[in-house]
């Protein structure tokens, strides 16, 4: 029986590991690079090393940048009584192109999901209350799926529980209407976003 290279067997294992990608497509994307020129594939590789040594998570918001801090949370322009939790550092891309959001973001880099072993210890999510001075309004924007509002009602929770004065005058709201239940910010046009934050609610 004829099999597969080890080389390819190994790159195809790695590609399968990459959210949506499963064995058929892990083993199109390899073929598509063998038969790239080795300079393409020398390019390609050259990017995937700069990915990590090249970006940094800034300390404030946890977003993916160039610098520590990132360009948002150094720019002293932006509202800083606005706080915007969000899941991913795509969803903040997202919310950025609206053109309708100039406050600060605090990035979670994910959500709860019990059925994935992901907990709020495996989140950015106890920082929140270090990000709270001077805040007038937190706004939940994790994605309306089960996953996303188990975690907005986590964040609302760890604010009701917390005896400090202070939490009990910040305005917590819910990204509104404009998103589907079950879709993903990221992928959501800039009029979505922008009905969605005109149209948050308070929890």
């Amino acid at each position: 029986m004829q099999k597969l290279p080890k080389a390819v067997t190994r790159l195809v294992e790695k590609f399968e590991r990459l959210p949506g990608v499963g064995p058929k497509s892990a083993q199109r994307l390899v073929f598509y690079l063998l038969h790239n020129p080795d300079h393409e594939l020398a390019d390609f590789a050259e990017k995937l090393i700069a990915l990590k040594k090249e970006t940094v998570r800034c300390k404030i918001c946890h977003n993916v940048a160039e610098h520590d801090p990132c360009d948002i949370c150094s720019d002293d322009s932006r509202d800083k009584t606005l706080l915007c939790v969000v899941e991913q550092p795509l969803d903040l891309l997202a919310i950025e192109r609206s053109n309708k959001f100039n406050g600060q973001y605090h990035v979670l880099h994910g959500s709860i999901s019990p059925l994935n072993n992901i907990g709020p210890e495996q989140l950015f999510l106890r920082d929140i209350i270090k990000r709270l001075t001077g805040v007038e309004e937190l706004i939940l924007a994790t994605n309306p799926t089960m996953e996303g509002e188990a975690t907005a009602l986590y964040i609302m929770e760890m604010l009701k529980n917390n005896s400090h004065e202070k939490f009990k005058k910040i305005k917590l709201t819910r990204i509104g209407h404009g998103l589907p239940i079950g879709a993903d910010i990221e992928y959501a046009d800039g009029v979505t976003l922008a009905r969605a934050l005109e149209g948050r609610r308070e929890m």
